[in-house]
């Protein structure tokens, strides 16, 4: 919620825990580069991101923390797809049914949901390695729309986005923001928006009809721990958006007014948000601390979980 009074205080949901990683699951005093490097070594169960939907109702998430991605059926149980040397951070399904992954060591990757297998994708456009890819979406025409964040913040605004069109052509748009994480288009596609964490604000890039991004402008404005992290799109055009370490989504509308604030039921790093396909006003959000996805009714209902069909 912004520091100010410009709208009323949105209207509070408590959210409930779906699911949580089992105890064979939770990696309890073990350390990796990840955490050493992000939360100063301090232990996690597995840090939690990017749920991502396919086709028959399966949660996928990423454990960013330890190179994991796991899939979760309907009844909430957690099966692990693949383990690797890597930092996935987050997922997009091709509609193609491949899953493509934004992997903070290793650049884009490849997934097949059934087997398991991951591969390298784009890891070194011009030779040149990224600083640290985040998220990424896709739009109807098929192109690839990411974030590279590494390590920029308002001490370093040199995080970027970039856009992979069908034909391999790769076009960085953006090249000054301070920690790009998560990315949606809007429902018309003539604009992007990107969570910027810390500058702990949203910014909407619209595009002209060269689809180049002019007149980029800060849409919201959030403040307290942490800052936005992943973001989802709503049927009216509206903004779902996980606010890590502050164990909130919010919910704005077309506008960038405020609507609804889901409250975590447990934890606080509240890192990334997904509509339902099959029950488009339930969302489900990851929890790190907890090691939980957790959901919530809202009287929002999710945009087309798969437009470029």
């Amino acid at each position: 919620m912004p520091s100010h009074s410009l709208f009323p205080a949105p209207q509070n949901i408590e959210a409930e825990v779906f699911s949580r990683m089992s105890d064979a699951l939770r990696r309890t005093n073990r350390s990796s580069d990840w955490l050493n490097a992000q939360l100063r070594g301090n232990s996690l169960p597995g840090l939690l991101e990017a749920p991502t939907f396919d086709r028959q109702g399966n949660l996928f998430v990423v454990d960013v923390a330890f190179g994991r991605i796991f899939k979760i059926d309907r009844s909430g149980t957690f099966h692990l797809v693949c383990e690797y040397d890597g930092e996935p951070n987050g997922l997009a399904l091709h509609r193609d049914g491949r899953m493509y992954v934004a992997d903070h060591k290793n650049g884009i990757m490849l997934l097949d949901t059934d087997s398991g297998k991951i591969e390298p994708f784009l890891d070194r456009p011009r030779l040149e390695r990224f600083k640290g890819v985040n998220d990424l979406t896709f739009s109807k025409k098929g192109d690839l729309y990411f974030t590279d964040q590494g390590q920029t913040g308002l001490h370093d605004p040199t995080g970027a986005v970039y856009r992979l069109a069908p034909d391999g052509t790769l076009d960085k748009l953006l090249s000054n923001i301070p920690s790009p994480n998560g990315l949606v288009l809007s429902s018309d596609e003539t604009a992007l928006y990107v969570a910027v964490t810390r500058a702990n604000g949203i910014w909407r890039v619209p595009f002209m009809l060269d689809d180049t991004p002019s007149k980029v402008g800060l849409f919201i404005q959030l403040s307290g721990l942490g800052g936005p992290d992943g973001m989802a799109l709503d049927q009216e055009g509206g903004l779902a958006i996980a606010h890590i370490d502050l164990g909130t989504v919010w919910i704005f509308n077309h506008l960038g007014e405020p609507q609804f604030r889901v409250r975590s039921a447990e934890g606080m790093k509240t890192t990334n948000v997904a509509y339902d396909p099959i029950d488009p006003t339930m969302i489900y959000f990851t929890e790190a601390e907890s090691g939980s996805i957790q959901r919530a009714r809202v009287p929002t209902a999710g945009a087309s979980l798969f437009p470029h069909d």
